[in-house]
């Protein structure tokens, strides 16, 4: 049960206020304020607020420089903010540099505004701060306003349902009307390629941590979160984030800086809340899911949406501080299970076997320990005939120990190959590969092979367009034939450390691969045949010794 002692936790909060919002008394005197402080929290900032205040702190701190994430839709510069001490020149010698890189993305829905405000303020007080906390340890990468095109859109109108600021916030979607949150595998918006490229695949952050605001249950606490919660992910890392990591930042959080906290979800049934908690969906479509299968930590932060703008805001800030904590003084740790994820991956993939699965279903359990949610009763509205009633919090909290359904369990398997060959000649997802960071070889002549051939039984898109798309499902057979393979062919060996992507995105099965997002669409629906074809990419089971050389 946690302990919910009220004045203990508001002492803690302005007694850390004090300590790290204050930073020394000269800095104090000149320390810029963000949009949000400055309006006693009845406004958020816009893009030029944004870049304005970062201005302010490169004169005041050497220790912080600017790079560019990637350029919007509309043509805005996405600033990636870079903080340590000393400043690393470029990333590539970080192998020789002892400190961890900790990435902290906000905005990525510009309606949720919270991680925008809450991570400005921590670079400003970590920069400000005599002894530069974290900076001995870490380098610390952050993407303050992520989704620019849908921020600029603010309007009061967006979200009325939260509480404040008075003045607006953005909206959901970026500049070609996509939920960035929904983009990682495909990889459409200039923001998702710019992070894979100028963040994942240059600087190699351990931890990624992206920044919401909830919709749904009313409850006290002010902070939710979640990790990346897809099976397929390194099951050493997920249950680490799972069992300890979460928990102790959690403690943290409420402990140290008086921020009541549970794991994010809502109830699976309204009318009756001891049925359990439940979280959200396991797909890598999500960032946090993506950033599992790339063997790496992440958390998602989801901040309580009924609470006031101000509350919001310092739980975020709070919540990131938390996390830092944790890290200063668990990184060799953390790097120590990233490593050994990577190791277990590559030595999966050069001779894969039975206990080696890649899950095609899931099902969703509850964890071992139950979580705890003081939550307000509330009221049931209707709204008329056909239209789904509307729920009022009344001001009575009931203390809630119930299920948590957050685990997700791999149901049915398929094998994991030593490599996945592409049959077709498609510079397209070649390209899409690469753009994952996924090393590709070519063969530099003929050969024949026996590989797995998933036969098409059925294929049918979803009716209703999703992001632009209509998502496949595919049933189908598996049969070893031996095909013969054309000099130029294009081998994906699975022996790489970001084997568990490949997969995803290979499988035809794959419930968020490139299959379901059509990109073989025009291989797969028949033209002249009421035939289906067979999927295109075929796995070579077993390791074989080949004449090829690396695409680059």
């Amino acid at each position: 049960m946690k302990k919910r002692i009220r004045t203990i936790q508001i002492l803690a909060a302005l007694f850390w206020g004090v300590i790290f919002v204050g930073a020394s008394t000269a800095a104090a005197q000149e320390k810029p304020l963000t949009v949000a402080e400055s309006s006693r929290y009845q406004a958020t900032s816009r893009y030029d607020d944004v870049m304005s205040f970062i201005r302010s702190l490169q004169r005041l701190s050497p220790n912080v420089r600017v790079e560019t994430l990637a350029r919007s839709a509309e043509g805005r510069d996405i600033p990636l903010l870079v903080l340590g001490k000393p400043l690393p020149l470029v990333p590539s010698p970080l192998r020789q540099d002892k400190r961890g890189v900790v990435y902290i993305q906000a905005n990525i829905h510009a309606g949720e505004v919270e991680g925008k405000e809450a991570s400005l303020v921590l670079a400003r007080d970590i920069l400000l701060s005599p002894d530069l906390p974290y900076l001995d340890k870490l380098i610390i990468l952050i993407a303050p306003i992520f989704n620019a095109d849908g921020n600029e859109k603010i309007r009061p109108e967006n979200r009325p349902h939260q509480g404040g600021p008075k003045e607006g916030v953005g909206v959901r979607y970026n500049g070609q009307n996509l939920d960035l949150n929904r983009d990682s595998i495909k990889l459409e918006s200039p923001e998702l390629r710019g992070l894979v490229a100028n963040v994942l695949l240059h600087w190699d952050p351990l931890l990624l941590i992206d920044c919401h605001t909830t919709n749904g249950s009313y409850h006290e606490e002010v902070v939710t979160y979640s990790w990346g919660l897809n099976p397929n992910g390194d099951a050493g890392i997920l249950a680490h984030q799972r069992d300890k990591m979460m928990p102790e930042i959690e403690t943290i959080l409420e402990e140290k800086y008086g921020t009541p906290a549970a794991g994010y979800g809502g109830f699976r049934d309204f009318r009756a809340p001891d049925k359990g908690w439940q979280t959200f969906e396991p797909q890598p479509r999500y960032v946090t899911n993506y950033i599992g299968l790339r063997n790496r930590f992440s958390i998602l932060d989801e901040n309580y949406v009924y609470a006031d703008f101000k509350a919001r805001v310092m739980g975020n800030y709070h919540f990131l501080r938390a996390i830092l904590d944790y890290c200063s003084a668990h990184w060799e740790e953390i790097e120590h299970l990233a490593a050994e994820a990577d190791r277990r991956t590559v030595l999966r993939g050069l001779d894969p076997g039975p206990d080696d699965p890649f899950f095609v279903e899931y099902e969703l359990r509850p964890l071992r320990n139950p979580v705890t949610i003081h939550a307000y009763e509330t009221e049931v509205i209707p709204q008329g005939e056909g239209r789904r009633p509307r729920l009022r919090a009344t001001e009575k909290v009931n203390v809630l120990t119930i299920p948590y359904y957050s685990d997700w369990i791999g149901k049915r398997r398929v094998s994991i190959p030593y490599a996945y060959v592409l049959g077709v000649p498609d510079a397209d997802v070649a390209a899409k590969l690469r753009q994952h960071g996924l090393v590709l070889e070519k063969l530099n002549e003929a050969v024949n092979l026996e590989v797995e051939v998933f036969k098409l039984t059925e294929f049918k898109a979803a009716e209703r367009a999703y992001q632009g798309h209509h998502l496949n499902q595919a049933k189908g057979e598996y049969a070893l034939e031996t095909r013969e393979f054309p000099a130029g062919t294009i081998i994906i060996p699975t022996a790489q450390p970001l084997g568990r992507l490949a997969a995803y995105l290979l499988e035809p099965e794959s419930d968020d691969g490139l299959l379901a997002w059509n990109f073989f669409d025009r291989y797969l629906v028949p033209q002249w045949s009421r035939e289906l074809p067979d999927y295109p990419v075929y796995k070579l089971l077993k390791p074989v010794n080949l004449v090829k050389e690396l695409v680059r």
